[in-house]
């Protein structure tokens, strides 16, 4: 997985989002890797993160809806200082009331739902799906397939979850902190009834330098 580069605060205090992805104008780490596929979200920034990888790979865009970040308030144009209030104020609410989210965005419950949703739907089209098992154990037909998803923290963070069984909670940013164009990896390990995945590498920026690492 492939975490896009987010939005970004000016001098002057005005959120805005990057036009380019400077992080990803030199050769990613990663992008000399074989993918049997690569996926990537809607969103402007998301495809621009995957762009070189796709150049890289020689491959077209495969757009998968369900990879669409949480929908956040929109804030573009407006002072640093109002989303940085409404984050606090989230971070301050007791622990089931987070699932509301911030104020003029979806909630963080429907985000959730939407995301192991689209994986579950996404997933069982290519043979990948749970079995009845008191454990995180999947059915998986192609299991030497690499598969790769350039999405977003949030997006990232819940797919994550839902891979390695993982309970719903209204802070996968916090419980998974992922920073901007990182990798994360997850590999399936055989079982003797069927997979289960493994993360064996989370937010992983070593292919950035370290100016460029962050949140």
């Amino acid at each position: 997985m492939v975490n896009s580069r987010s939005a970004s605060a000016t001098s002057a205090g005005v959120q805005r989002w990057p036009p380019t992805m400077r992080q990803f104008r030199r050769p990613v780490a990663h992008s000399n890797e074989h993918f049997d596929h690569v996926y990537v979200s809607p969103l402007l920034r998301a495809r621009q993160t995957a762009a070189p990888i796709l150049d890289a790979q020689r491959r077209g865009e495969v757009i998968e809806p369900w990879l669409e970040e949480i929908r956040s308030p929109i804030w573009q144009g407006s002072p640093a200082e109002k989303a940085e209030a409404a984050y606090r104020e989230e971070k301050r609410r007791p622990a089931l009331e987070r699932w509301h989210g911030l104020e003029g965005g979806e909630p963080v419950s429907e985000f959730t739902k939407r995301i192991h949703q689209g994986a579950n739907e996404f997933l069982a089209e290519r043979g990948i799906y749970r079995i009845e098992h008191e454990l995180p154990v999947w059915h998986i037909e192609e299991p030497g397939d690499r598969l790769a998803f350039v999405a977003h923290a949030g997006t990232n963070s819940v797919f994550i979850c839902h891979l390695l069984g993982l309970a719903p909670t209204p802070w996968e940013w916090e419980r998974f902190v992922i920073g901007h164009a990182t990798v994360s990896r997850l590999e399936a390990l055989q079982l003797g009834d069927g997979y289960t995945f493994s993360l064996t590498r989370l937010a992983d920026n070593s292919h950035l330098e370290s100016a460029d690492h962050t949140y």
